[in-house]
C-alpha cells in the first residue's frame, strides 16, 4: 500500500513538473514569435519604406525596455489566461461526462433517458474531437450491450427459470433492464438527428461501432457517416417493420457490415452512397422477404460482399453502380424466387462472381454492365471472373454488356433456362472452357456455330462439360 502511494505521488510529481514545463515553452514561443514579428516589422520599415535609425537617449531606452517588459507581460498573461480556461473547460467537462454517465447506468429507465440525452448535450457542448467522440462511444457502447428484446421492452426486470438437471432442481434468476428498449430507441434517435443533413450539431465525424448490436426497426434514412471508421460487424436487424439506410451517405475510410443479419421485414439501401476506401458486406446474411440495394453506389477501392447470403423473396440490385478498384461476390449465395441486376453498372477494374451461386428462381441481368473498354486515362476493366460460379433456374442476360480485357465463365455450372440471346459480347475475349454442367443455355448462334465471334471460346461450340 505504501510503496503504491508512494508510485501514485511519484507520478503527480512528474506530471505537475511536465505541466509547468509546458507553461513555460508556451511563454517562451509567445515571446519569441513577438519578438521576431517585431524585428520583422523594423526591418520592413527600414529598408522597404525608407525609415532611418537615430542614436536613442536614455529615455528612449527606458521606454523601449518598458514597452517590451510590457508586451511580454501581456504575452504571459494571455498564456496562463488561455490555459487556465482550458482547464477549466476539461474540468467542467470531466463533471459533466460523469454526471451523465451515472445517470445512463442507473436502474430506473427515466434516469437513464435523461442520462442519454444529457450524454448528447455535453457532446454537443464539447466540439473537440476527443470529447464528442468519447460521448459516442459511451452510447455505442451502451447500445452494443447484451440485449433480450423480449425481456427489454416491458417492465420486468427479473425472471426465474427452474429446471432439473441430475436429479436436482435447479432455478436460475435472469436480470433485465426495465423497459431498456425505450432507452435504446432514444439513443438511436439522438444519433440519428445528428448524423442526418442537415443537423444543427453534427456527429458525421466520429467513429461508431455497433460490433454485435441489437437494431429493431433501424431508421437510419438520409444519414451520413463520415468518421474514420463504421462498424455494424455483426450486428442484427430484426423487426416487424422495415430496417432502412436510404439515402445514407458512407464517406468514412472503412464502412463494414460483416457477418451482419438482416430479418426485418424489409431491407432498403436504396439510393445510398459508399464513398469510403473500403466497403465490406462479407459474410451478411439478408433472410428478409425483401431486399432492395436500387441506385446504390459503390466507389472506393474495395467493395466486397465475399460470402454473402441474399436468400430473401425478392433481392434487388436495379440500377446500381459499382466503381471500386475491386468489386468481389466471391461465394455469395443468391437464392428466393427473384434476384434482380436489371441496369446494373460493374465497371471496376477488377469485378468477380467467382464460386457464387444464383439460385433463385429468376435472375435476370438484363440490360447490365459489365465491365468498361480501356479510355483516355482510364484503365478500363482488366477483367470479370465468373468461374465456378453456377447459374440454376431461369437466368438472363438479355441486352447486357460484357466489356473489359476478359470475361471468364470458365468451370462454371449452367443448369436451368439460361440465355444470352441479344447479349454484346464487347470484351477482349469471352471463355466459356469446360463448364461442369451445360443445360438448358441458350445463344444467337446455338443453330449455326458459325455465327459465333471469334472473341469467344473455345472455338469448338458447343463447350464440352467436364462430367
Amino acid at each position: 500500500m505504501i510503496r503504491a502511494t508512494m508510485h501514485l505521488m511519484r507520478w503527480g510529481w512528474l506530471g505537475d513538473r511536465l505541466h509547468r514545463a509546458a507553461l513555460l515553452l508556451s511563454v517562451l514561443t509567445i515571446v519569441v514569435c513577438g519578438l521576431g514579428i517585431a524585428a520583422l516589422t523594423w526591418w520592413l520599415l527600414w529598408s522597404m519604406l525608407g525609415a532611418k535609425t537615430e542614436t536613442p537617449n536614455q529615455m528612449e531606452l527606458a521606454k523601449i525596455a518598458l514597452s517590451v517588459a510590457a508586451g511580454i507581460g501581456g504575452a504571459v498573461g494571455l498564456v496562463v489566461a488561455y490555459r487556465r480556461q482550458r482547464d477549466l473547460e476539461r474540468g467542467r467537462f470531466a463533471d459533466l461526462f460523469g454526471a451523465a454517465a451515472r445517470q445512463l447506468g442507473d436502474t430506473d429507465v427515466a434516469v437513464r433517458i435523461a442520462g442519454v440525452y444529457a450524454m448528447a448535450g455535453v457532446a454537443d457542448e464539447f466540439s473537440a474531437p476527443g470529447h464528442r467522440q468519447q460521448c459516442v462511444d459511451v452510447l455505442c457502447g451502451y447500445i452494443r450491450l447484451p440485449y433480450d428484446h423480449d425481456a427489454g421492452a416491458n417492465h420486468l426486470v427479473s425472471r426465474a427459470e427452474s429446471s432439473e438437471e441430475f436429479g436436482t432442481k435447479v432455478e436460475r434468476v435472469y436480470q433485465f433492464r426495465q423497459n431498456d428498449h425505450e432507452v435504446r430507441r432514444t439513443i438511436l434517435e439522438v444519433i440519428t438527428a445528428r448524423l442526418r443533413r442537415p443537423a444543427e450539431v453534427s456527429w458525421s465525424d466520429c467513429d461508431f461501432d455497433f460490433t454485435g448490436a441489437l437494431f429493431v426497426n433501424a431508421y437510419f434514412k438520409n444519414v451520413e457517416f463520415g468518421g474514420r471508421r463504421t462498424t455494424f460487424h455483426r450486428a442484427r436487424f430484426v423487426g416487424d417493420r422495415n430496417t432502412t439506410f436510404e439515402n445514407a451517405r458512407f464517406t468514412g475510410e472503412h464502412v463494414t457490415f460483416r457477418d451482419a443479419t438482416f430479418t426485418s421485414r424489409f431491407v432498403d439501401f436504396d439510393r445510398a452512397e459508399f464513398r469510403g476506401d473500403r466497403t465490406t458486406f462479407d459474410g451478411m446474411t439478408v433472410e428478409c422477404p425483401h431486399s432492395s440495394f436500387t441506385a446504390t453506389r459503390f466507389s472506393g477501392s474495395r467493395t466486397t460482399f465475399l460470402g454473402a447470403r441474399l436468400v430473401g423473396t425478392r433481392t434487388s440490385f436495379r440500377g446500381a453502380t459499382f466503381r471500386a478498384a475491386f468489386t468481389t461476390f466471391e461465394n455469395a449465395t443468391f437464392d428466393g424466387e427473384h434476384t434482380s441486376f436489371h441496369s446494373t453498372e460493374f465497371v471496376s477494374p477488377r469485378i468477380t462472381f467467382s464460386g457464387a451461386k444464383l439460385y433463385a428462381g429468376t435472375t435476370e441481368f438484363d440490360r447490365a454492365r459489365i465491365g468498361a473498354q480501356q479510355r483516355w486515362r482510364a484503365t478500363g476493366t482488366r477483367g470479370s471472373d465468373f468461374t465456378r460460379a453456377e447459374f440454376h433456374g431461369t437466368v438472363t442476360f438479355a441486352a447486357t454488356f460484357f466489356g473489359g480485357r476478359t470475361v471468364d465463365f470458365s468451370e462454371a455450372d449452367f443448369f436451368g433456362d439460361i440465355s444470352f440471346a441479344t447479349t454484346r459480347f464487347a470484351a477482349g475475349e469471352i471463355r466459356f472452357d469446360n463448364p461442369s454442367a451445360w443445360v438448358g443455355t441458350h445463344f444467337e448462334w446455338d443453330d449455326n456455330p458459325a455465327r459465333k465471334p471469334t472473341n469467344i471460346k473455345p472455338d469448338l461450340w458447343p463447350p464440352a462439360p467436364v462430367r
